[in-house]
Formats: structure tokens, sequence, C-alpha cells
């Protein structure tokens, strides 16, 4: 019953340093963080939306990428898994590959009644003119940028239970993805300009969440939520730093969320310390609203996410300092979504196909404008630029402006 869940939220990334001031280049934004950047707030919000487009793409969790004015989408047709690059602008396709998938069978086939989600989990990452992709049975894959022309590719025949969902990560010329099945798994760091290994950290599977990029106690490092608990991984040379154990359950599906040398995951908080001649993660606090299927983003000291799962998931405000909630909505939407601190508001997708905006506020939910942005499930993550918000559904994407 977890399966609807964490397939969905932990679909997903990429890190670009070179990004541009608009650019999404990989879940959860250019920092992984849902903080949005060139986002034009409105005066006053209009009664609807303008589509200006809408393609048909593809069956698929996967969250698209926005860089240099191009869409990065990565979907399931038939028996393929298939990339695109689109103009952003009109939607026109600018180029296409595609391989042969492994079917996806079981529980992790489908949800929600005769709904079927057979496509990618796993958003793809853009860095460094590639474009890198991680298919459902652990398909690695880089490409040019520019024109599609695949660069290398890693079968890590990488099947968890529930299959992939999480995402590449690119950073400092390197393409780091965590591989395995249940129970045993590998944190590799590949030459993102060959392919070539660099480095591998053996250990516990992988998670359905996605890694992050952080410099804690000093050290640069790549913070994950793993199968069992929260890992910390030297960037340099795959040294394990830290580890800390939650008890979650085997599904762990959260994406890190960094506040200068405090990690937040899951519903706990470990503040990162150097210890002897290592680090140690000390907890902080357990809080009251677990958050394991949605990541909250932080603003101004508070963290603003989506609680529970099925129809009774709520948006929540806690205290990130104490865990303590500070407010919970009373609304059901949908079996998950995706919060953005978009500057002076907030804004939400859920699953149920409804774009929420709302006040960054610790004392109360304040809506301030609510529309219907597709006409099937929108499990995967938005991308909000200047005055466009890009929305990928169950097998389209489309494009909505602010007029």
């Amino acid at each position: 019953m977890f399966t609807r869940w964490f397939l969905l939220i932990a679909a997903l990334g990429f890190l670009s340093r070179n990004a541009g001031a608009g650019d999404w280049p990989q879940w959860r934004g250019p920092n992984r963080d849902n903080k949005v950047v060139g986002f034009t707030v409105p005066s006053a919000w209009p009664k609807e939306l303008t589509r200006k487009w809408k393609v048909t793409v593809g069956d698929g969790l996967a969250s698209p990428a926005l860089v240099g004015g191009k869409l990065f989408v990565f979907t399931r047709q038939g028996n393929d898994e298939v990339t695109r690059c689109l103009e952003a602008d009109t939607g026109k396709e600018v180029w296409i590959e595609k391989y042969q998938a492994v079917p996806v069978t079981g529980a992790a086939a489908g949800f929600k009644g005769n709904e079927r989600f057979t496509g990618p989990r796993s958003s793809p990452a853009v860095g460094d003119g590639k474009v890198c992709t991680f298919g459902v049975g652990g398909v690695l894959s880089c490409f040019n940028a520019e024109d599609g022309k695949l660069l290398w590719r890693k079968d890590t025949k990488s099947v968890p239970r529930f299959f992939t969902s999480t995402s590449p990560l690119i950073e400092d010329g390197l393409c780091i993805i965590h591989t395995g099945g249940n129970d045993r798994g590998q944190l590799t760091a590949y030459e993102l300009a060959t392919g070539a290994e660099k480095w591998k950290w053996a250990g516990d599977a992988p998670s359905y969440g996605s890694p992050v990029i952080a410099t804690l106690a000093g050290i640069k490092q790549v913070v994950e939520l793993d199968e069992k608990g929260l890992i910390g991984v030297a960037v340099a040379d795959g040294k394990l730093l830290w580890k800390a154990s939650l008890s979650q359950g085997r599904y762990q599906t959260a994406t890190p969320v960094i506040d200068k040398d405090l990690v937040i995951c899951s519903g706990y908080a470990f503040t990162i310390e150097k210890k002897d001649d290592g680090l140690a993660a000390k907890q902080l606090w357990k809080g009251q609203a677990p958050h394991q299927y949605n990541t909250p983003v932080l603003k101004d000291g508070f963290l603003y996410g989506l609680t529970g799962s099925g129809r009774g998931t709520k948006l929540f405000c806690q205290d990130a300092k104490t865990g303590t909630v500070a407010w919970e909505d009373t609304t059901s939407r949908g079996d998950c979504g995706y919060v953005f601190d978009a500057g002076s508001v907030l804004v939400e997708l859920s699953s149920d196909m409804n774009l929420v905006v709302f006040k960054p506020s610790e004392k109360d939910f304040e809506e301030v404008a609510k529309y219907k942005v597709a006409e099937t499930p929108t499990w995967a993550s938005p991308i909000l630029d200047g005055k466009r918000i890009f929305v990928k559904d169950r097998d389209s994407i489309a494009m909505w402006s602010i007029e």
C-alpha cells in the first residue's frame, strides 16, 4: 500500500553550478531546495492561467528540467524509455532518444484504480552540457544536451522492490548515483565526460529519495537518505563521513533539507558536528509532522510541506528549530504534492491537479489563488520560471502563462 506515495515523491534530479538564473536543471531546482529564482509574482493574480501549449510525451513520474530555454523530459512510451528536448517557448521537439526498458510489474506498476505508471520515476540531471537519466531498471545514460547524442551508458541492473526512484546528481564533473536492490547498494561517482568510475561507497540499498550536495562541518559531501537512514559521503573520494539511523520503516522517500550544519529529513533533524577525527550526527528533534512521503521547503526558519498520505494529505507549517507544528490545514490535497518558495508567496501543486498559491506565515494557512492545471493526475513536480509554469500530467507536458 506504500507504493503510490514513495514512487512519486522520490522520483527525481541534478545539480549544475553554471545554470542560468531561471534554470531548473534538476529535482527541486539548482540547489535541490525548491527555492525558485526568476519567478515573477504578479501584483494581482489572474482569475485563470492561460495555457500556451501542450505536448504528449509519455507516461512517467519524473519531473522535467529546464536549462537554456530547453526542456528535458524523461518518460516511457510503449516499451521504450524516452528522453526528449523541447523548446520551452513552443513545446517544439528539438531531439529525441530512446532505448528499450525493462517492464514494470507487480505493485509498482500502478495505483489509483486502473491507472498504470510504468514510466521512469527519476528526473533528468542537466549540467556541463550533458543530460543524465536513470531508468526504472537501473540504466544510467549520459547524452549531449545540444543534440541528444549518447555519450555513455551503464546498465547497473538496479531494481529495488518498487523500481528506481533516486535521481542522478551532477557535481564537480561527476555523475553520482546510488544503485542496488533490496538490502545492499553502492553510491558511485562516474566521470561525467567519460563514464569512468572515480569512486564507490558500498553500503545500504538506495532509498526512493534523492541526494543533495552540502558543506557540513567544513566538508563538502553528498547527503542522502538510504534504505535505513541518512549518510554523508565525501564528494572528493567517496569516504563515509557520518551515518544516522531513522525509525521510519524501509520505504524512505524524502530528499534531505539543509540549513547550515542542520540536516532535516523524514521528520528528523540532525546537526553534523566534528567528533574526534571525523564527523557525527546529533539528533536535534523528531517532529510531529513526519513528512515521510513529501519533502518540505524551508523558508525563514519554518518548513512548509505536506503530511499524511492518500486523500488525507494536508499542508503544514513546522518550526525548523524545534520540530513543533505551527499549523496544519484541514483541506485534503490529493495523494502527494510539492511546495515551492517563490519569494513573497509559496506555491503548491498536488496530484489532484490543483496549483495553490498561499502566503508564508507561521500563524495560519492563507490561500491567495488556486488553479486547475491538468485533466489527469499531476504526480511530477512543476517548474516555475518568469511568468511561466510547466506542468507534467499523466502523459503530457503543458506550459501555462500568468497574464
